[in-house]
């Protein structure tokens, strides 16, 4: 590790993540490892952080690392959880709280001596969120920060550069918690904050010419965010080595295929389209279990992109969009941390293809791999697109996929995202979707009595996908919506709306 970086020890605190998001955005690198299993300490780590977690120091299985090498050598930040290992190592009195302390409170006593609290404002809000409370500190230990109901807000070790606080300064409830995290990352650290998209595309580029050479890369191309950043990157730094395929498998937006291989021709990617849609529907003819068709379409690009890359001779290397949250959620933290899912791109690789992986995003956010992608010259209609699912439409067509059907949802979906954009709501929604229910309905069209498909039109905000709220789009934008659909595509004649929220519900139907 040579980048000059903050180390982030996570103990399953659900809002990790969120740490280094805000830290990123200081323009200093940071890097999230278990708190079980982080690497040697050097000189390039000029400062580690202590996450919050699920759990209680109390409890008979403490999930505590061996400070050793950080304590008094480098600067220590514990949040909540962190903060309360520091204080009960130390000989601290830690209890549960008499009423569990979450939600705003108000910081009442601030010691703007203390670097850490340094330009805080009293009364500063901030963001609680523990159901322990440290009651009494080591006599070692001061005092930089307090509530009303929480006389230990904040505290420093005498001598050292090692503080904790029991708030999270990383959520936006904390009005100020950008700039405590500054006073810790840029003051206390000495971070210098050049850790730029800028940078990163130029270190990449060059890390990446190191390390392939001369060397053939395929990668899989979906037309989405992650694969077309990559893509982008990979393509400075090796130029007509980097093999693209894109393959349609029938379950792409209405026109998606040939509008972004036309892009990716004029961007001058070396890529190649493959039409699979026939192959892909008759896998999936007759099947009408969501999870079965998930894995025929994933089988299937596998077949198809295998067969492609085996066209082309001497291919070393494998391309992957993924990106730091897949890879933080695909390491298997052993102890009582939050169980992590896995994820398909980590790892993923069938033991037929022997190929080696390279990964050029794998130490991006979302949000960084959209400005790394602006930076880099794609379009916006790629940058700031919806997230869509891998396997498209499949899992947007409830039951047995047929030619007909993808031909009714491709077009209900195109006249929904077309009025989004027209409306200025496209940017306002985090993902849309139109869903072709299994369900027929009585209506009338003229003189005659029809009997045909309904659909779901889905609207949410998220963040990261984990809650989403239904959006409120306007009843005028969902009446001309619905006026068109039901005109303009054969086979429709009723439109709903889901105004359901995850969870209990999730994003997709499927």
């Amino acid at each position: 590790m040579t980048q000059e970086t903050i180390l982030i020890l996570d103990f399953g605190s659900q809002y990790t993540q969120l740490i280094a998001r805000r830290i990123r955005e200081l323009n200093v690198y940071c890097e999230i490892h278990p708190f079980n299993h982080f690497p040697s300490i050097t000189s390039s780590i000029k400062g580690v952080i202590l996450s919050g977690s699920p759990y209680s120091v109390r409890d008979g299985m403490l999930p505590a690392p061996d400070l050793t090498a950080i304590r008094g050598n480098i600067p220590l930040l514990g949040v909540c959880y962190g903060a309360q290992m520091l204080a009960w190592e130390n000989g601290g009195n830690v209890e549960p709280s008499a009423i569990r302390e979450y939600g705003r409170a108000n910081l009442q006593y601030i010691d703007n001596a203390c670097p850490l609290v340094h330009a805080m404002t009293q009364g500063s809000q901030v963001w609680m969120s523990h159901g322990d409370t440290i009651l009494s500190l080591p006599s070692n230990f001061e005092i930089i920060a307090s509530t009303s109901d929480v006389k230990v807000g904040g505290f420093q070790i005498q001598g050292e550069k090692t503080f904790g606080i029991q708030f999270h300064p990383e959520v936006y409830h904390s009005t100020e918690g950008q700039l405590l995290l500054k006073n810790f990352v840029v003051d206390i650290c000495g971070c210098d904050q050049t850790w730029t998209p800028a940078s990163f595309i130029e270190t990449s580029v060059n890390e990446l010419r190191n390390r392939l050479g001369n060397d053939k890369v395929v990668l899989g191309l979906s037309g989405g965010v992650d694969s077309s950043v990559a893509a982008m990157l990979l393509h400075r730094a090796i130029g007509k080595n980097l093999y693209c395929i894109f393959v349609d498998n029938g379950l792409l937006r209405k026109n998606e295929f040939e509008k972004v291989i036309h892009s990716y021709l004029d961007l001058g990617l070396n890529v190649k389209g493959v039409d699979a849609r026939q192959r892909f529907l008759e896998a999936l003819a007759g099947v009408e279990e969501p999870e079965t068709k998930r894995k025929i379409i994933g089988g299937t690009f596998i077949e198809v992109f295998d067969a492609e890359a085996h066209l082309i001779e001497d291919v070393k290397w494998l391309a992957q969009g993924t990106i730091y949250p897949d890879v933080i959620e695909s390491v298997s933290v052993k102890g009582p941390s939050a169980t992590i899912k896995s994820h398909h791109n980590v790892g993923g690789l069938p033991d037929f293809m022997k190929l080696s992986i390279v990964e050029p995003l794998n130490t991006l956010f979302k949000d960084e791999v959209r400005i790394i992608g602006r930076q880099l010259g794609l379009p916006a209609f790629i940058i700031d697109r919806h997230p869509f699912p891998g396997p498209g439409l499949g899992i947007r067509i409830l039951g047995e996929i047929t030619a007909e059907k993808v031909r009714i949802l491709q077009d209900v979906d195109d006249i929904y995202v077309e009025n989004l954009y027209q409306s200025g709501l496209y940017e306002k929604v985090w993902q849309a979707a139109a869903i072709l229910l299994p369900v027929r309905s009585v209506g009338v069209m003229g003189d005659e009595r029809t009997y045909e498909n309904v659909v779901a039109l889905r609207a949410v905000n998220s963040t990261d996908g984990m809650t989403a709220d239904w959006s409120h789009l306007p009843y005028e934008f969902l009446a001309k919506v619905s006026n068109e659909i039901i005109n303009r595509v054969k086979g429709v004649n009723r439109v709903v709306y889901d105004i359901s929220s995850k969870p209990p519900a999730t994003i997709e139907w499927e």
